[in-house]
């Protein structure tokens, strides 16, 4: 997931979906009352949201089962505690908010129709905010199937992706393949990422059973989400 070249290419081609959702993302803290603090970051990536906190007064904690996605965070987010590891399994520290951008928690075990797939990580996000905090995430929900093939290219790099959803599964697998420059020529290289298709009403009922009170979204402020994806911004009561 995410080995040096992919990395190299996600940070060099497609920060700008954490770029562009940041400012709305920034408006759902402040309607919350979270203006300062700490934010918890769950598939930090190459950091550009982190640094967007920075930027406006927070501090924060990034985690990416990618090390070649972490080492870019740090470059770009200095400031930012940075840890290698599953969002799905490291414990997480107390916070006054955690994030989850660029449908991050789709990348889980277990069928995406069964509410289990959420249950763990949503007592732990549960525990670990301060009263009032809030949990902000999207993810890829049942729609239409997707199937097709898509690339891009950048001065020093080519990327080509096959995806293909399988609904009975409730699965999307995207077969990556990277051309990364190396010397006179282009190294190739191939990852398989396989995201579970989540159904709404499954996700909402998860979050409700762990205490959070929960409104989904189609955008962050200004910023629309991509086809099929949908957010979610979920609040500890501010007595809890």
């Amino acid at each position: 997931m995410y080995d040096s070249d992919l990395a190299y290419i996600q940070h060099h081609g497609f920060s700008d979906f954490a770029r562009a959702a940041g400012p709305g993302v920034l408006r759902i803290l402040r309607s919350a009352g979270i203006t300062s603090g700490h934010v918890l970051d769950l598939g930090c990536g190459d950091g550009t949201w982190l640094r967007t906190l920075w930027e406006n007064g927070f501090s924060a904690t990034g985690i990416d089962q990618s090390a070649s996605l972490i080492e870019y965070s740090a470059k770009n987010a200095p400031a930012a505690t940075l840890r290698v590891g599953s969002v799905f399994k490291v414990s997480l520290p107390r916070c006054d908010a955690i994030t989850a951008l660029g449908e991050v928690l789709s990348y889980r075990s277990g069928p995406g129709g069964s509410p289990h797939s959420f249950r763990g990580l949503f007592k732990r996000a549960y525990a670990s905010l301060r009263p009032g905090g809030v949990l902000i995430f999207d993810v890829f929900v049942k729609g239409r199937r997707m199937k097709y093939k898509t690339w891009r290219v950048g001065a020093t790099w080519a990327v080509l992706a096959h995806v293909n959803e399988e609904p009975v599964r409730w699965r999307l697998t995207r077969d990556i393949v990277t051309f990364r420059k190396a010397g006179q020529g282009y190294r190739r290289r191939a990852e398989r990422h396989v995201l579970t298709v989540s159904r709404p009403s499954a996700v909402t009922a998860e979050l409700r059973r762990a205490g959070f009170s929960v409104r989904s979204t189609r955008a962050y402020g200004g910023f629309r989400l991509p086809y099929r994806r949908l957010g979610f911004v979920a609040r500890k009561p501010v007595a809890g």
